[in-house]
């Protein structure tokens, strides 16, 4: 039940802000920006489009896969291992990406001078969820 809600408010998150060009929806609680993520499913090869929130740093899109500080890390980064390329909509600006899940200390490097210095209440998230946090850099490509 809660996946299927969660799944439906996040068809409506998608829509809304598709239709007000990221007006609505384009700022997370706590003021992160949001962009529309969409990426294959690693499995079912099929599209999904998720809000995620990103920090713009050099050219690329970073995303932190925090889910809020959950145990389980979200959806749309296990299928961004899987995937090279994606695209990302911010605002009515839509870009292919090629995607770069990130490891080691440059995973921990953009962790912490990316994401937590840019939005420091995402901090507490890796001990919250006891994992570390995956960050993904996508690069536009065109």
């Amino acid at each position: 039940m809660a996946q299927r809600f969660w799944k439906a408010s996040n068809a409506v998150a998608v829509w809304i802000y598709r239709r007000t060009g990221g007006t609505v929806g384009g700022r997370a609680k706590g003021g992160s920006r949001v962009l529309l993520l969409t990426v294959a499913g690693r499995k079912s090869g099929r599209a999904h489009t998720v809000p995620v929130a990103y920090v713009e740093r050099d050219g690329a899109y970073y995303l932190a896969a925090t889910a809020g500080g959950q145990p389980k890390e979200p959806q749309w980064v296990r299928n961004l291992r899987a995937a090279p390329t994606a695209t990302v909509e911010v605002g009515r600006e839509r870009k292919a990406v090629s995607v770069e899940v990130l490891a080691g200390a440059e995973s921990e490097a953009a962790w912490k001078d990316v994401i937590v210095a840019t939005y420091p209440s995402f901090g507490p998230y890796e001990a919250k969820s006891g994992r570390k946090i995956a960050v993904a850099r996508l690069t536009p490509t065109a």
